[in-house]
């Protein structure tokens, strides 16, 4: 009986880490700084730092209006993509990093991890793509990023 209960309990904690966490249309997701950095190396592509939190009604209008939004697919592939809460220790250092202090917080990084913008609270599916656009003429992609 202990042994289930210790798997139940590890589904349920990872379970916020599953992609279907993610509505339909959403843009692949890693959940670690380092691992969205560690792709940004290999592809040359921007990153976007997302950092949400579950409680966070504007964050997870975000997540569900925002991100697999028409306006915002077509820049789905050109960026290397983090969801990250700020109640999992493991993004507290990050969070330092780029001064969140309110949510949502994204945070834009060219392929070398240098910060090339950021916003910060909620906006609209047509803002938000302008938004991308503009990073991505900031942080100079990479042909293989523009595919």
């Amino acid at each position: 009986m202990k042994h289930i209960l210790t798997v139940l309990a590890s589904l349920a904690l990872a379970s916020p880490l599953l992609a279907g966490d993610f509505p339909k249309g959403s843009p692949k997701f890693e959940h670690s700084y380092r691992s969205a950095m560690s792709d940004a190396k290999k592809t040359g592509k921007p990153v976007i730092l997302v950092f949400s939190a579950s409680w966070c009604g504007p964050c997870q209008a975000m997540k569900k209006d925002v991100y697999p939004s028409a306006a915002v697919k077509e820049y789905h592939d050109k960026f290397v993509w983090a969801y990250l809460d700020v109640d999992d220790n493991d993004n507290e250092k990050a969070s330092k990093e780029f001064g969140v202090s309110g949510i949502p917080h994204v945070q834009f990084l060219d392929a070398s991890g240098k910060a090339v913008d950021k916003q910060i609270g909620s906006t609209s599916p047509e803002a938000f793509a302008s938004k991308l656009a503009s990073v991505l003429k900031k942080a100079g992609a990479s042909p293989t990023a523009a595919k």
